[in-house]
């Protein structure tokens, strides 16, 4: 299978940020026809190993989110270390590097591929919307005239498609109780449990108030549950939609001050405390924030493998010792199908501060979801690997991460987030007030 990329007069021909190009009535009308409701092709690849999108998974409110309706699927074939050069147009660069940092364990799994991704219909209609009135603010630092979700179904750029990833619907109201582990070279490990809550604004009780939330992407707390050093640690930050008008606003709540204080420091490449140091304020959600710091490039779209319907990391019979492992995680556990993704490349701007130089990131065409991610540091060396582990999750018929990994090449230690053994992993639709996001409630949530 050779790699799909876009032509290169398609690639020369695509205007610079500073156009805030939209897309017309008639190239909006190819969404839900040529191209699936949010963007991706409809039709499958020439060799059928991608087939054609039939609409995702459907939603079923009563079903149970962490079902593997695939687990009687077994693998078509193992790549490893001695056969991974057949497969090398379809691996991204960061899985090449782990196979040549772990030949005598590293393997990815590759079964027959689903295009599970699917919305609501009321958020394929907004997606639609944005696609013709949606704009870039000068510089790509925001957005202009959006709407909740994607606001470029059909990108011309690739900052657009980094601000498809940002601002993707994630379900409405969610919270997520997670254990956040730093792997050591011989497979031991430390845990930070964590509850995180995250909202946009629409899902809010009482609905989207024009005054208050009018430049919020969305909401979100983040209070650390254990160990007991770093209990009541609380994060809070009102993420916006123009960071030019309004750069993200964040507080931390330290319990043991019992303090509320403004966190600027909480973006970009600061280490976060939870992973280790193993991974930096943006790589949270794979990437997020302003991109500001980064030229963007849109490079090609390619058929490779990453990760998908991760339902084997999300397995509630599963412990967290059964996938920690020495320099990776537990393989076995993985699920890897083909898929055309969008490849963006962003390297960091002259003058400009990052631990990063050079990033690359793989973004799902069907979920909009950054599926792998490859970071370079200032010599221009492959340092860290991420994937983002997907599933569907057919009760609020939202795409998300069931896990995510950060391989650190030169240490050999790596970070994983997983839910296996937390009582409430993932609650959708609870109840959020916009008072539940306040630096008052930050305090009191952040009391041990």
């Amino acid at each position: 299978m050779n790699i799909k990329t876009l032509s290169l007069v398609a690639l020369i021909c695509l205007p610079s940020v500073s156009s805030l190009a939209q897309v017309s009535q008639v190239q909006a009308r190819t969404l839900g026809g040529e191209l699936t409701p949010m963007g991706g092709e409809m039709k499958g690849n020439e060799d059928g190993s991608i087939p054609g999108y039939s609409g995702g998974l459907r939603q079923n409110l009563n079903a149970d989110q962490f079902k593997d309706i695939y687990k009687s699927e077994t693998a078509l074939f193992v790549i490893t270390a001695n056969n991974y050069h057949r497969y090398q147009d379809n691996l991204s660069e960061g899985q090449k590097a782990l196979f040549r940092r772990y030949p005598d364990s590293y393997t990815m799994p590759v079964y027959k591929t689903h295009r599970s991704a699917s919305a609501p219909q009321a958020i394929y209609q907004k997606v639609k919307n944005n696609a013709v009135k949606t704009r870039l603010v000068d510089g790509g630092n925001g957005l202009i005239d959006f709407d909740e979700s994607v606001p470029f179904a059909i990108p011309k750029t690739g900052l657009e498609v980094i601000w498809n990833h940002i601002s993707r619907y994630r379900g409405g109201t969610v919270e997520i109780n997670a254990a956040q582990l730093s792997v050591q070279t011989n497979g031991s490990f430390q845990t930070i449990k964590t509850r995180t809550k995250s909202t946009t604004p629409y899902y809010l009780k009482g609905g989207y108030d024009s005054k208050s939330d009018n430049n919020i992407l969305f909401y979100y707390m983040q209070a650390i549950k254990s160990p007991a050093r770093y209990t009541g640690n609380t994060l809070l930050i009102h993420e916006t939609i123009d960071q030019v008008k309004q750069p993200r606003m964040a507080w931390n709540y330290n319990a043991g001050q019992r303090r509320v204080r403004r966190a600027p420091q909480v973006a970009y490449d600061a280490p976060l405390k939870a992973s280790g140091g193993l991974r930096t304020s943006d790589q949270v959600d794979m990437y997020n924030g302003a991109p500001d710091r980064y030229d963007w490039k849109l490079v090609a779209k390619r058929e490779i493998y990453i990760p998908y319907n991760a339902y084997k990391l999300a397995d509630r019979n599963v412990k967290y010792k059964d996938i920690v492992a020495a320099g990776h995680i537990n393989q076995d556990y993985t699920r890897y199908e083909l898929h055309r993704v969008w490849q963006v490349e962003a390297r960091l701007k002259e003058g400009e501060r990052h631990i990063y130089a050079k990033r690359t990131f793989y973004v799902d065409e069907d979920s909009w979801q950054i599926a792998l991610a490859d970071h370079y540091d200032n010599r221009g060396e492959l340092w860290r690997v991420s994937e983002g582990h997907g599933m569907q999750f057919v009760n609020v018929n939202s795409f998300l991460f069931s896990s995510v990994t950060s391989y650190d090449l030169f240490s050999g230690r790596y970070f994983v987030e997983l839910t296996n053994e937390e009582r409430y992993a993932f609650k959708f639709n609870t109840e959020m007030k916009r008072k539940d996001f306040t630096s008052t409630a930050l305090r009191r949530q952040g009391k041990r």
